[in-house]
């Protein structure tokens, strides 16, 4: 029974992913988990009767949760009932100026031919695109462990890495079937949060396209803590061991394995160990130096995702004219990008994004008021403090108010602010990144960090730091990947 044993570091999608997924195998689990309640960035602020999902808010790729819960013969609306957004979300280009993404195709098709005649059939060229890369990399390459590059050696999958425009740019890819900047910015909105600009993501991410356009955007009533919720319930009927405020301290490393997994609370024993927690705190804080799988250097030179500026906002009133998902492109979107990714900055003049839970679940606010999420993109690594969170709030709220002409200032009962600081306190988040690793063409599968030690024998990485990459479906299918590893490991 000891051999299979296994400790996962973090109460992740991933980490909880892996967890019920090796005890349905038989294994004993135990999940060590550092915060207060589990499911990593996703965890829940609760005060004065407003809920507020402190993380990912945006429900895609529906098929990733059907097919982990389908595992466990079960369904998400076993858990929690999802409900279609339409409008999928608006984006803002100034005030009174803005385009509402319909869920219904034929509603979309009729959007893009306003905004530039002809581009409706364009639009279902590029849509047939995205989706022929959506089926192949969700179906031939996301659940590929990526150990090395062999895994992508055979002919066939050569063939279709190359149908999936894996050299291509996506801004390169984009500008081929679109000339109006409205659209332009549309499409390329996805992939601000993958890590790079357009002009260095791979085209091969259109595939999101096909995710956001035709899947759509869902919303779980209750908010996106019901997956947490879900996930956590799944994996204790399974006989899953969750320690909350358990924080690992070291890994001990004996004959090339983790015999001992030190904890704030005790230590615990290893058989096999999972680290769902940041992948450079583990490698180069928790284990010993000379088993390490990378150097300093290595981690100072990896492109990282955006970090983010977030504030929680409760009014004692409601908000008319937005949507669940609110997106402010009146700013310049090239320049945002740029001080983000190559000329790492505060930025000037900042694009931002706006949930209002509230307009789709009158459960995440008390009665009459309304539930805001701000967040606005920023490059990891930057000085963070008061001072620049208030400057930037005063801002993203003038222009809030200035393109919505709602005025909401006055009507602020409950504040928040979350950066980068409290990514790295709370996550230990290498320069405080808020969705991991950036998918740029030099850090995709086999080129990303490993999900083996390589010199600790009994020991994986899973979440977004490793395959396949940052997101809350990624994060599940690399819960999935590394527990199909592990009980590689266990034979």
């Amino acid at each position: 029974m000891s051999k299979k044993k296994v400790i996962v570091i973090g109460a992740g999608f991933s980490g909880l992913a892996a967890a019920a997924l090796l005890a349905k195998e038989g294994c004993e689990v135990v999940i060590l988990e550092k915060n207060d309640q589990p499911g990593g960035r996703a965890r829940i602020w609760q005060q004065d009767g407003f809920t507020f999902d402190m993380g990912p808010s945006w429900y895609w790729m529906p098929d990733v949760f059907e097919n982990y819960f389908a595992l466990f013969n079960k369904k998400p609306s076993d858990f929690y009932k999802l409900e279609r957004l339409d409008p999928g979300y608006r984006v803002y280009y100034a005030e009174n100026d803005y385009l509402d993404v319909a869920a219904d195709m034929q509603k979309l098709k009729d959007l893009f031919e306003r905004v530039e005649p002809g581009s409706s059939s364009a639009l279902s060229e590029f849509l047939n695109q995205a989706e022929y890369k959506y089926r192949v990399g969700m179906g031939e390459y996301v659940f590929k462990p990526s150990h090395s590059i062999t895994e992508y050696m055979g002919f066939s999958l050569l063939k279709k890495s190359l149908g999936i425009q894996l050299l291509t740019s996506m801004s390169k890819h984009v500008r081929k079937y679109f000339k109006n900047p409205k659209l332009i910015k549309l499409l390329e909105f996805p992939v601000l949060f993958l890590g790079a600009t357009p002009q260095n993501t791979p085209a091969m991410y259109s595939m999101m396209n096909y995710a956001d356009l035709v899947l759509g955007t869902w919303y779980p009533q209750g908010g996106m803590h019901q997956i947490v919720k879900a996930m956590v319930s799944i994996a204790e009927s399974y006989g899953v061991s969750i320690k909350l405020n358990t924080e690992v301290t070291a890994i001990d490393v004996k004959e090339g394995k983790a015999n001992l997994v030190r904890t704030t609370q005790g230590d615990f024993t290893a058989g096999i160990v999972i680290s769902g927690a940041d992948y450079e705190h583990t490698d180069q804080a928790l284990i010993p130096k000379q088993n390490r799988n990378y150097t300093s250097k290595y981690w100072d030179t990896r492109t990282m995702s955006p970090s983010s500026l977030l504030y929680y906002i409760g009014l004692n009133k409601r908000v008319e004219g937005i949507e669940h998902h609110n997106l402010f492109f009146d700013e310049d979107f090239e320049l945002h990008a740029r001080e983000i990714y190559t000329e790492p900055k505060w930025p000037t003049k900042p694009l931002f994004y706006v949930s209002c839970a509230s307009k789709t679940d009158n459960s995440v606010a008390p009665e009459g008021g309304e539930n805001l999420f701000f967040l606005m993109p920023l490059a990891p690594g930057l000085n963070d403090d008061d001072t620049l969170r208030e400057k930037y709030f005063d801002l993203m709220v003038n222009r809030f108010e200035a393109v919505t002409g709602q005025s909401i200032k006055d009507n602020i009962v409950l504040k928040r602010s979350y950066a980068m600081n409290d990514f790295k306190d709370d996550y230990h988040s290498f320069k405080g990144n808020a969705y991991g690793l950036a998918n740029t063409l030099g850090q995709t599968a086999f080129l990303k960090p490993a999900m083996r030690a390589k010199k600790i024998s009994n020991m994986l990485y899973t979440g977004q730091l490793t395959v396949p990459g940052p997101g809350v479906p990624p994060a599940i299918i690399s819960g999935q990947v590394v527990a199909a590893e592990a009980l590689k490991l266990l034979k």
